[in-house]
């Protein structure tokens, strides 16, 4: 037996009725969609929902959405830096004593003063706090952040062209 022998068993394939030819037959004049209404006259678009405003319309007013991308920093003073009373200051070193729960993405802000001269390697900085590390001697270094912050764009899409 080859393939070009196979066939349906007899009666397994019915023809398909052809509606919508003149009164005379079964399934003429409405074609049996009934009489008059919505689903008699042609297709309901997809997402259609009686006039009321589609799910796919009303998602942007709803709440709970939260960006992917979002980049979240735990902000740390100057004037927490100082207390602490050490010369070298990291994320590592913050756990530690106590300022950070655990280990993140860091960023320095700009609130107090600082007394003595300070290294401080955190992943961002508030312009007010750079210049005022560097104001009092200190350096400041900047860390990579551990991932990448947004996918990279595939194919030609986000290109404004």
């Amino acid at each position: 037996m080859k393939l070009h022998d196979l066939k349906s068993p007899e009666g397994s394939i019915k023809r398909k009725r052809i509606v919508g030819r003149g009164i005379a037959g079964k399934g003429g004049k409405t074609a049996g969609r009934g009489t008059k209404g919505q689903k008699a006259r042609r297709q309901i678009p997809a997402g259609f929902e009686g006039g009321q405003l589609p799910l796919l319309s009303r998602i942007p007013f709803m709440k709970g959405f939260t960006n992917p991308f979002r980049v979240a920093y735990t902000p740390v003073n100057l004037d927490a830096l100082d207390a602490l009373g050490l010369s070298e200051i990291t994320p590592d070193v913050l756990v530690e004593k106590g300022l950070l729960r655990k280990k993140g993405l860091v960023k320095v802000l700009g609130r107090g003063e600082l007394a003595k001269a300070l290294n401080v390697s955190a992943h961002g900085f508030s312009a007010s706090a750079r210049a005022a590390i560097e104001g009092a001697g200190g350096t400041v270094t900047v860390l990579e952040l551990p991932f990448a912050v947004r996918p990279p764009a595939s194919g030609n899409q986000h290109q404004n062209r």
